[in-house]
């Protein structure tokens, strides 16, 4: 446990260990409050981390990836599909 004293703009130093960190402030109630560090996600990703399936896939392609198992692509036929599904 720590004793800090808050300033009188209503701030708290935290320390080195949460320098440049996102944190949530949870209020307890009128006497405590919780600060846990946090990630954000920004809105446009956050579809991948709730669809397990996809992200089941991503996570996949990222170990092939690491172990090198890399599929050869053909130029000519990513344009024709490119083509086609442009339309």
């Amino acid at each position: 446990m720590t004793i800090k004293t808050v300033d009188s703009k209503g701030r708290i130093a935290l320390g080195s260990r949460f320098a440049n960190k996102t944190v949530i402030i949870e209020e307890v109630d009128e006497t405590e409050i919780r600060i846990i560090a946090a990630s954000v996600i920004p809105e446009r990703e956050l579809w991948l981390h709730k669809n397990e399936a996809a992200m089941a896939s991503v996570q996949r392609g990222l170990q092939q990836a690491a172990a090198g198992q890399l599929t050869e692509i053909d130029p000519h036929e990513d344009n024709a599909l490119l083509e086609e599904l442009d339309g």
